[in-house]
């Protein structure tokens, strides 16, 4: 059942609001409510925590140090699953190896089962823009997931002498591996999500084709009349785009699944059995049904963010290429009066407080905008990327951010357009027409018949005059009506003319 936005309930958008404040005024209110508290300590010193929280001391510092964004790291609920994948695999590598008790790690994963299911999102509070190379995101993981396996054990959170956040969450772990790792496979989520709408959108684009392949049209080129195509070719031109960046970011995702388990602190591998690599690596492929691959040098897979400017990049030419589209449909759709006129877009709102009837084509504005952010996001991966120093970048939370917003604003600008726009599209085929048969740029068809000369000069008399080409050609004896009327027929002028029924070009006439 659709609702007034076009979507039905199965066309539901990615998640881009706020779910935690985490500013200033969200840290008090999360750190001092008036309810009970529990004491945690770090090496730092204590802190009162509430009770009835899953996250700890670690990501109750970070809620205060870092009230940057006023967006916490729920609100990519990709890195959430991927997260809790990674320690899923994590525990299960640790008992196979025998590093971690058998019954500490059935309830770790059990408890990353819950949290891939979608339960305790809600726990991860810190906010996405950090100091630490992801450290807080982490430690809020690390802390959400430990107190859960405490609750199910029957302790009370907090009481870590029973399941320790660090030494059984985060064991033979580091940031610096589970960190990179988890964005990795929160990109290839959101990747895959982007394609899944790319495609359709581009099979709405190829409908239209198919739907407007008998309408003729004038083609334009720097905003000037050229020759005449058809309406289908130019929205089969913009399927064929969308295809081609469909092909260059599925040719990004395996670069995606080279991981660096194993690596912990900076790819040497320290407190980390030597079995565990291999381990963890096969369970992360079997709990997510995605392929993965240690890379070969631990140390260079730490420190590089390459991929990340690869995906970003990839992401960028979409976004430009779609934003391009949504430029053409805005012009095709101008007017309705004034301007081009060609095509209809899907009334969607009212455009002005101020002028009654006024229309305006607000979704592809808005993909535009999307695009916009997207190219912004990009410049930031690309410093990010290049400001990384030694054995880790420090700056993979902003990577992490900008690529997973993108992704998603992308999927979600792929899917208004396609729903709240492309499918509606019609075509003014009376204008059309009308434009088609007052076209001065039919003239070109004519060259090979008369001469560039020729057909130049009947070009200025007919923008003068208002003549049509065909009356002016057959007026001066340069060819018969017959043959002006073939060689501007409308399959020839769009080029959709079969090879078997080109006519032999000799200036002056047509040969049979």
């Amino acid at each position: 059942m659709s609702d007034t936005t076009g979507l039905t309930a199965s066309e539901q958008f990615i998640v881009g609001d706020d779910h935690v404040t985490t500013g200033p005024d969200g840290a008090r209110e999360l750190l001092s409510g008036t309810g009970p508290t529990r004491t945690e300590s770090d090496s730092l010193g204590s802190l009162e925590i509430p009770a009835d929280v899953y996250w700890g001391i670690h990501t109750a510092r970070a809620l205060v140090n870092f009230p940057i964004t006023r967006r916490a790291i729920s609100n990519y609920p990709d890195l959430i699953r991927a997260l809790a994948r990674v320690k899923q695999a994590a525990a299960r590598a640790n008992r196979e190896i025998g590093v971690l008790d058998p019954a500490k790690a059935d309830v770790i994963d059990r408890v990353c089962e819950r949290i891939v299911a979608g339960e305790l999102h809600d726990q991860f509070v810190v906010g996405v823009i950090q100091g630490g190379a992801g450290t807080s995101t982490n430690m809020n993981t690390n802390e959400v997931i430990a107190n859960a396996c405490l609750e199910e054990l029957g302790y009370p959170r907090g009481d870590y002498a029973h399941l320790h956040p660090i030494d059984d969450v985060n064991r033979s772990q580091s940031t610096n591996d589970v960190y990179p790792t988890a964005i990795k496979l929160a990109m290839v989520f959101g990747t895959q999500r982007l394609l899944d709408e790319h495609r359709l959108l581009t099979a709405s684009f190829r409908a239209k084709g198919r739907e407007f392949a008998h309408v003729l049209k004038v083609g334009r080129t720097q905003l000037q009349d050229a020759v005449p195509m058809t309406l289908g070719q130019e929205f089969a031109g913009f399927a064929t785009t969308l295809a081609e960046d469909f092909d260059r970011l599925s040719e990004v995702m395996p670069w995606l699944n080279e991981i660096n388990m194993g690596a912990t602190a900076i790819g040497t591998g320290i407190t980390a059995d030597p079995r565990y690599a291999e381990a963890v690596r096969r369970h992360l492929e079997e709990v997510t049904g995605i392929p993965q691959e240690t890379a070969p040098d631990l140390i260079e897979a730490t420190a590089d963010a390459g991929i990340f400017m690869t995906l970003s990049g990839t992401l960028k030419r979409a976004a430009v290429k779609l934003s391009k589209i949504c430029n053409d449909l805005r012009l095709l759709s101008s007017g309705p009066q004034a301007g081009l006129g060609e095509i209809s877009l899907p009334a969607r709102q009212a455009g002005s407080s101020i002028m009654p009837g006024k229309v305006n084509p607000v979704i592809p504005e808005v993909v535009n905008q999307v695009a916009f952010s997207v190219i912004g996001a990009d410049a930031t991966v690309t410093a990010a990327a290049e400001g990384g120093q030694l054995q880790l970048n420090a700056f993979e939370p902003v990577i992490a951010h900008s690529i997973l917003q993108s992704l998603a604003w992308m999927t979600n600008a792929c899917r208004t357009l396609r729903v709240n726009c492309v499918d509606g599209i019609t075509a003014n085929e009376a204008r059309l027409a009308g434009q088609v048969a007052s076209s001065v740029g039919v003239v070109t068809a004519l060259t090979p018949y008369i001469g560039y000369t020729e057909a130049a000069t009947l070009a200025h008399i007919a923008l003068t005059t208002n003549e049509s080409i065909a009356d002016l050609v057959v007026g001066r004896g340069l060819m018969t009506r017959d043959d002006v009327d073939r060689v501007l027929a409308p399959e020839r002028l769009s080029g959709i003319v079969p090879p078997t029924g080109a006519i032999p070009v000799v200036v002056g006439k047509i040969v049979e």
